[in-house]
């Protein structure tokens, strides 16, 4: 099986997309295809023997093969004509804007490449954390109380302390803890830097966080095990960052099997039918036995691999079972039948 890996987007997430694609190359058994998306938004052929993130920092893929996206896949061009390249489908692993919004997602779809990520409807919902809450609400699941905060309108009713965050980011960029007023207006000025609006939450001290990460093969969903992170205040950007290049395996919660079933129950509810053909990772609290949902991550950090027992063979079986596409017939039989009716061929 041939899979191509797509990295890098124009995001305040890119660098973290180069870490994460090389980190695939260690836990990905088959052919992996590497193809770049730089902050132009164009793509290039890396080749997989050579892949290094300082190819990236220091401009050296620009000497690397040009790729053109067309009707079927990614094309290069050669002396007389045009070759495309061949793979059985991508791994869609740009993390924040541009793979995790919608748009690279919608260019797949459009030109009828199979993919492994969130759809356009998937990203469009958690890449928002205000719509991500509505969707949870709509499903049951539960999650913190919130307020959406904008540089116009900076005041909340939340008491102290509260966690600041924007709107459309992961990572941890950009977020603080705020424990009184007087820290508020640095907090709200550091998440600005990076969205427009910005999401405020009570900050619960020594809340319970787990971890679990699945996609849906054939019937079934396959899940990881639930992880409980190590982290000190919050689970921040350098620990986030090292996520994102994890390849050896963690050691399973020490869950009672009411919490643990609880927990995969919410992400079901969450994963379908709505992010099929994706691995997610799920971020849950359990305040007082129960469970919250935290984040949906739908391009999480090297997929999560680390979460899974057989993750290539996963990967590889997600890669021949994803959703189908609806084909849509056009034939032209409204405007032929008006013509008709004229008396017109």
């Amino acid at each position: 099986m041939k899979l191509a890996i797509v990295f890098g987007g124009e995001s305040y997430e890119h660098e973290i997309s180069i870490v994460s694609a090389i980190a695939l190359k260690k836990v990905i058994f088959c052919e992996l295809i590497y193809i770049f998306c730089d902050k132009n938004r164009d793509f290039y052929l890396i080749p997989a023997n050579e892949i290094t993130s300082k190819r990236f920092s220091s401009g050296k893929y620009l000497n690397d093969t040009k790729l053109t996206l067309k009707q079927g896949g990614f094309y290069f061009k050669k002396l007389f004509k045009e070759s495309k390249v061949e793979f059985d489908a991508v791994i869609n692993i740009i993390h924040g804007a541009d793979g995790e919004d919608g748009k690279i997602a919608a260019l797949f779809d459009f030109f009828g490449i199979p993919y492994i990520g969130p759809s356009i409807e998937a990203s469009a919902i958690s890449y928002n954390k205000f719509f991500t809450k509505l969707y949870a609400k709509s499903l049951g699941v539960k999650t913190l109380d919130y307020e959406v905060v904008t540089k116009e309108n900076k005041n909340i009713s939340i008491p102290f302390p509260v966690i600041i965050k924007p709107l459309r980011l992961g990572s941890s960029i950009g977020v603080s803890v705020v424990k009184e007023q007087s820290e508020l207006e640095y907090a709200l000025d550091v998440a600005f830097e990076f969205d427009d609006e910005v999401l405020v939450e009570p900050f619960v001290e020594n809340v319970l966080e787990y971890n679990i990460a699945g996609c849906k093969i054939g019937d079934n969903i396959r899940y990881s095990i639930i992880e409980e992170p190590q982290k000190e205040l919050i689970l921040d950007f350098d620990k986030k960052y090292l996520d994102f290049s994890r390849t050896q395996k963690v050691y399973k919660a020490r869950l009672t099997e009411i919490l643990h079933e609880e927990i995969r129950k919410s992400f079901k509810l969450i994963y379908e039918p709505l992010f099929e053909g994706a691995v997610i990772r799920c971020d849950f609290f359990v305040i007082r036995n129960r469970v919250y949902l935290n984040e949906i991550n739908p391009n999480p950090g090297s997929l999560a691999n680390y979460l899974f027992e057989e993750f290539s063979a996963l990967i590889q079986d997600l890669a021949q079972n994803l959703p189908k596409r609806r084909k849509i017939s056009v034939a032209y039989k409204y405007i032929n039948s008006i013509q008709s009716a004229k008396g017109k061929a």
